[in-house]
């Protein structure tokens, strides 16, 4: 390795030269002094969260007691980490809006000067960083950091000058990606509006929105008048390996990655022999997260029977519209209910009204081109979050 270039980040700003400094996070925290609540009157509890999704607050008093469990005031600046959970990304820079809550002993507060606070929170905030700290834990039963232990940690820092312009670009760059996923949630917003505005009220014929040139009422009839439930041969385990020609989907796997692959001859046969969906037949989890949708896209794919199944309809119904109804319906017999599977006679019984298949197809398209446009905000989300994730690795040593 070029000595060198020990201590130099790969990605950096013009103007910087210098090779950065190793040093620990106790030459810029500090464990402040104790600020324990003796008044409950006084609590207000906040929450950190895991895999870094920062800090929730509760003013909530009535299920909470001053005992065993002891309570201490925070403020705004300083780093909060959880003692069991710092691996797991339980990591924040307390905000103005949180100063004088309070955390339990197990969710420690550190003061922070001499550095950048944003720059060293987004520096140990890195995964490949906290999560190797998981073999420094360090107790009997569930493990902690404790605060000597993290003050030991080591941490590679610049002249304040590049922590600042690291710092401003990564706080520009995520508040772009809060911009595009308050964006998402608009739309998705927007999308849920449209859904309970475009379908029928309960005793109703018609929707509070319908598009020009439509008139007629919407009819009431049950989705078993359409068609019969369909499902795949059963699979058994012998029949599946871990590597193979087909994906074979269960329930754990549907909308995923298939573990379980069965061979292209079993599959063509059972195609041939069996049930199998259409290109655009809609796929519906019957037990677990009840009621989820996947649109079968006419790839070489296999589904668990009974678990997985879908509406074999006829062509008053439109796949489209269906695939939209799916979103707002209620399934018979479930509501209220604990029952953990949605059965056959379930879907079957289940209360649909339906309108011509031309208004039918204009719902489903319009809805369907919301849905693309959501789809579209989600992968640039992805992309944005994945090539932060990049950025980091590189920006800092």
């Amino acid at each position: 390795m070029d000595k060198e270039k020990i201590g130099i980040p790969k990605l950096r700003f013009p103007g910087f030269t210098g090779a950065w400094e190793q040093r620990r996070l106790g030459d810029y925290l500090s464990i402040p002094t104790k600020e324990p609540i003796t008044d409950i009157n006084e609590l207000k509890l906040m929450t950190l969260k895991l895999n870094l999704e920062g800090i929730t607050l509760s003013a909530n008093r009535e299920t909470l007691k001053l005992g065993a469990t002891k309570y201490y005031k925070r403020h705004e600046g300083q780093l909060l980490y959880g003692k069991q959970n710092f691996f797991h990304g339980s990591i924040a820079l307390i905000p103005k809006e949180a100063e004088g809550y309070a955390t339990s002993g197990d969710v420690p507060a550190l003061d922070i000067s001499n550095v950048n606070s944003k720059y060293l929170v987004d520096y140990i905030s890195r995964p490949s960083y906290f999560k190797a700290k998981e073999a420094l834990a360090t107790g009997t039963g569930s493990k902690r950091i404790h605060e000597k232990t993290l003050l030991n940690f080591k941490i590679a820092v610049p002249s304040l000058e590049e922590q600042n312009a690291i710092s401003d670009f990564i706080t520009n760059y995520t508040n772009l990606i809060a911009l595009h996923q308050r964006k998402l949630e608009h739309l998705k917003q927007q999308k849920n509006g449209l859904l309970q505005k475009m379908f029928p009220k309960n005793g109703e014929s018609v929707p509070d929105v319908r598009f020009p040139g439509f008139t007629d009422p919407w009819e009431q009839w049950k989705l078993g008048d359409f068609g019969k439930v369909a499902m795949n041969k059963r699979i058994f385990k012998n029949q599946t390996s871990e590597k193979g020609d087909v994906p074979f989907y269960k329930i754990g796997t549907f909308g995923g990655i298939a573990d379980s692959y069965i061979s292209h001859e079993l599959f063509e046969e059972y195609k041939s022999k069996y049930p199998y969906p259409q290109k655009g037949d809609l796929l519906i989890s019957a037990s677990g997260s009840i009621g989820r949708i996947i649109e079968y896209k006419g790839k070489d794919e296999y589904f668990q029977d009974s678990n997985i199944v879908w509406l074999d309809h006829d062509g008053r119904l439109s796949n489209s519209f269906l695939k939209q109804f799916y979103h707002v319906v209620k399934w018979q017999g479930l509501e209220g209910s604990t029952i953990k599977r949605l059965y056959n006679k379930n879907i079957l019984a289940t209360k649909i009204s339906v309108p011509a298949i031309s208004e039918q197809n204009r719902i489903g398209n319009f809805l369907q081109q919301i849905d693309s446009l959501i789809a579209l905000y989600q992968r640039k989300l992805e992309h944005l979050e994945l090539l932060k994730k990049g950025l980091l690795q590189q920006m800092f040593v």
